[in-house]
């Protein structure tokens, strides 16, 4: 019993180191066989995968149309922020307006000065 546990042993050991030469020493021919392929079988295939894309995408469609919850985030959190910004955009634009008015008002004192400076007018006395 021992010789034979040994000699299959042996044998698969060959057929192993074998089929591991052979792959080593082959490279893959995708070409083989290509003659023997069912073109009616794989335009079946790319049929049915066809189908399933177009039934996947419809699906999809319906679900963002009719329950969007489902598949986008809850968007009721991100409101807070959106008003937030528009608040600090429009206390923004409100800045910039009020220091548009103050360098119109210093525009005219820097003429003033300016005209001083030069001799032009002179200062008036209390």
């Amino acid at each position: 019993m021992d010789f034979r546990l040994w000699m299959m042993f042996a044998l698969t050991m060959g057929i192993v180191h074998g089929a591991k030469k052979r792959a080593k020493d082959e490279e893959w021919n995708y070409r083989d066989g290509s003659g023997k392929v069912d073109l009616r079988g794989v335009a079946n295939l790319t049929q049915v995968l066809d189908n399933w894309r177009y039934d996947i995408l419809n699906e999809m469609k319906n679900l963002l149309i009719k329950d969007h919850q489902a598949v986008l985030p809850d968007y009721a959190r991100i409101q807070p922020l959106s008003e937030a910004l528009d608040d600090l955009y429009k206390e923004f634009n409100a800045l910039k307006e009020r220091l548009g008015e103050l360098s119109n008002k210093f525009a005219n004192i820097e003429i003033f000065i300016d005209e001083v400076r030069a001799g032009n007018v002179s200062p008036r006395a209390p």
